[in-house]
């Protein structure tokens, strides 16, 4: 009989996302969500809507969020790991502040998160964890007794994250016609943040120039690219390109644009290319609209193929990866030795955010980090 796997001191595990509209009324209330504080128009609300429109209304992270419970549920039972997983979202229902409450009313004291963002970032990151303290804060003034809570570490160069995304490259490149397979190149794409923003992300001694989140996802990406290369014996070129911005238009963001990056390989002779999103951890609208629809649509054009590779989603090596990752954290906080599982030249990333990592322009407190006013 397999043994008992033991999360001690853990007794739940917290799937946190984004969270996203599941019909079309949802739409404008969403994006209210999303925007609270910036002033933005409701109209204005109903014209970015409009890429949740050209899909019903329907966002489908949630969906993908519920399949990957499952995946982690069924991945938990079949190791014999006895872990209760919830989920909550920060901008849609079930929202984060009522799932800690049933957290708390199921009696559950210590707490892991699992943020849906692979990387360090203030949107990927220590915005998640000021949520956090923000749904604590809303139930300390309910007088309920608060839980303890941590998060697992960014997780972009775990074996179990990697490989998914590998195979999903090498899928893509299958199925683009004999004549320009081996001369395709790889565009491997992740959100676009301000440049200010992607500069002092992670702990302070890593920020600088792009900072932890430029130099996490170049690490993904370049081990992706090295594991496509050995097993198939061609080396594709490949760049870190940009998507889904959002902000003004003199504020300086992280370049090249997924779209410019087409025209220009198009320019330049090369004969297809592959558009590997490492930067997302399922196809979700970003991935959909932004990729499938814009993307595709300029590469269509210009008359250059395109392919679009896979996330990892619900794939059970991811969820095998969540579950070491799981016990790699209670180990540690057991204080049992344990060796980080990563692969590429940053190593394992830290458990506990610093002082310093990823600041917000406006401070605000964040749970789950060495500056958590929660302890």
């Amino acid at each position: 009989m397999r043994d008992a796997l033991d999360a001690t001191p853990y007794d739940a595990l917290l799937l946190l996302s984004f969270g996203g509209p599941e019909g079309p009324d949802d739409v404008v209330p969403f994006l209210e969500n999303v925007t609270r504080g910036r002033g933005i128009p409701k109209e204005r609300l109903k014209e970015v809507g409009q890429h949740y429109f050209l899909f019903g209304g329907v966002s489908p992270i949630n969906d993908q969020n519920r399949a990957l419970l499952d995946a982690l549920r069924k991945d938990f039972a079949d190791h014999g790991l006895d872990l209760p997983v919830y989920w909550g979202n920060r901008n849609w229902a079930p929202y984060l502040t009522d799932t800690l409450r049933e957290m708390v009313a199921d009696g559950r004291r210590r707490i892991l998160v699992l943020a849906t963002s692979a990387y360090a970032s203030y949107s990927g990151c220590r915005q998640y964890r000021e949520n956090l303290a923000d749904a604590l804060a809303a139930l300390e003034t309910e007088g309920l007794d608060l839980p303890k809570i941590d998060k697992l570490r960014h997780y972009f160069n775990h074996p179990g994250f990697l490989e998914p995304m590998i195979e999903g490259v090498l899928r893509s490149l299958a199925d683009l016609p004999d004549d320009v397979r081996d001369g395709a190149h790889i565009a491997f794409s992740t959100h676009s943040i301000p440049t200010a923003s992607a500069d002092t992300s992670g702990p302070v001694e890593q920020q600088g120039d792009g900072g932890a989140y430029v130099r996490q996802h170049l690490d993904t990406a370049r081990l992706v690219a090295d594991a496509v290369r050995e097993r198939t014996g061609v080396n594709h070129p490949w760049q870190l390109v940009y998507q889904s911005r959002s902000g003004a238009p003199h504020i300086p963001w992280l370049e090249p644009d997924i779209c410019d990056h087409l025209e220009e390989r198009h320019a330049a002779g090369v004969p297809a290319v592959v558009m590997a999103p490492i930067g997302f951890v399922s196809d979700h609208m970003e991935v959909l609209y932004d990729l499938d629809t814009e993307a595709t649509a300029k590469a269509g054009e210009l008359g250059l193929p395109v392919r679009r590779s896979a996330t990892v989603g619900a794939d059970p090596r991811f969820a095998a990866a969540i579950r070491e990752l799981v016990l790699e954290r209670a180990a540690t906080e057991s204080g049992r030795e344990v060796t980080p599982c990563a692969l590429g030249a940053l190593g394992a990333s830290h458990d506990l955010c610093p002082v310093g990592c990823c600041p917000a322009r406006a401070p605000r407190p964040a749970a789950a980090g060495a500056d958590s006013p929660y302890a």
